[in-house]
């Protein structure tokens, strides 16, 4: 019927589900289309009825009509006033049975507002209504019909209270099982739209950390270059050139991956134009630190990783040794990497001191490398070392791709 249908996540459609607002209310949209047809229907088979019941109900009158219509029209307002329509759909059938009108579709009417205040959450009213109304039948059928038209007429058979009690919790239940599913949609609903957030704030952050560790790694460099550039620009005039090479190399490298995040960003759906960055271009990294005045010593091999971890332990080094040119007063770094038990290793050291006020790890930095680890279900230990310098220690579970690069 009009209003009385809702599309889920997916685009279905149950034909049960009222007709509500964004925000819990009520549509403005009328069910005219679906009022004026289910009274057509209640007239009509009424009409049928008082042919079928000829001698034991009273014949149809104007104010059986108005009754009929009256009771029909409410279902106007199902959906805006639930309580009010069950109750005043109930009290017009209980006038019409009680002035002796033939039994029929008048129940119709009943059953469907009962049931749009059940799935509305008025189980309480609608419940009351019905039993209103079944003992309002009660009432008439066994006590009051010798006062009642139709004249002469005998007391109904129990058996007729048994049918109406049976549709009466028969109305009821599937009521409270549209009402149950309605329910569970809607909690389906929210579990997708916070999914939807989730995996919006986590992909938010992938790119934050992409951004950062890839400025925050070429700005260094660049920072550092060009101090030495300034310093021996009038005494070193060969030695300022290849500063400004190695900006230039740095700016550029930092550009193509910028872009490689922004065009990620407008195409989702699509491969990336370039490889993701892995533990293979570590000999790179470490010329771009030597380019930055620190040289780094290697130690061990890393086995084959799949994408997403080869990833994060690049960027892991990658920022461990940003971090020894920004904060350290070292120019000497160690990288090792060990695997064992499932288990990648990656600890890289400096000898200090610390020459900044942030390198307890309350930095963007090791938030980041923190976060990395923790998607992959690794941990991330940084802090002082004993002996002095800094160290840092990730541990990264093993995901080994059972394909051949």
């Amino acid at each position: 019927m009009d209003g009385e249908q809702g599309v889920d996540g997916g685009g279905a459609s149950l034909w049960w589900r009222p007709s509500w607002g964004r925000y819990g209310g009520p549509n403005r949209r009328w069910p005219w289309p679906s009022t004026l047809l289910l009274t057509g229907f209640v007239l009509v088979g009424s009409r049928f009825a008082e042919a079928q019941q000829v001698g034991d109900r009273a014949p149809l009158d104007l104010f059986a009509r108005v009754l009929l219509v009256v009771g029909s029209g409410l279902l106007l307002w199902r959906h805006r006033q639930p309580v009010l329509v069950a109750f005043g759909t109930a009290g017009a059938a209980m006038v019409y049975l009680g002035a002796g009108y033939p039994y029929g579709p008048v129940f119709l009417t009943v059953a469907l507002a009962c049931f749009c205040a059940v799935v509305a959450g008025h189980r309480r009213a609608a419940w009351t209504a019905l039993g209103m109304f079944w003992a309002g039948h009660v009432l008439v059928a066994h006590w009051l019909y010798q006062w009642l038209p139709p004249a002469k007429d005998d007391a109904a058979a129990w058996g007729q209270e048994g049918v109406i009690a049976g549709w009466t919790v028969a109305i009821l239940a599937v009521s409270e099982l549209a009402r149950s599913r309605r329910e569970q949609w809607t909690r389906e609903r929210a579990e997708r739209a916070q999914a939807a957030r989730r995996r919006a704030d986590e992909e938010r952050l992938r790119i934050a950390r992409e951004l950062h560790d890839v400025l925050a790694h070429s700005i260094s460099v660049i920072n550092v270059q060009a101090g030495v550039g300034l310093a021996l620009l009038d005494t070193d005039p060969e030695q300022a050139r290849t500063a400004l090479t190695t900006i230039k190399s740095a700016s550029k490298e930092a550009l193509g991956e910028v872009r490689q995040v922004l065009d990620t960003l407008r195409t989702p759906g699509d491969a990336p134009r370039a490889p993701a960055p892995g533990l293979d271009r570590l000999p790179e990294l470490v010329a771009q630190a030597a380019d930055a005045g620190l040289t780094v010593e290697v130690a061990g091999e890393a086995p084959r990783l799949a994408p997403g971890t080869d990833l994060a332990a690049f960027r892991i080094v990658q920022e461990a040794l940003t971090n020894v040119v920004r904060h350290s007063g070292s120019r000497h770094a160690r990288v090792r990497l060990e695997h064992d038990g499932g288990a990648l290793r990656l600890r890289i050291d400096d000898d200090g001191p610390a020459t900044g006020a942030d390198t307890g790890g309350s930095g963007n930095g090791l938030a980041g490398m923190r976060e990395r680890a923790a998607a992959l279900g690794g941990t991330i230990e940084a802090g002082p070392r004993p002996d002095g310098g800094f160290r840092v220690l990730a541990v990264l579970p093993l995901k080994v791709k059972e394909d051949n690069r």
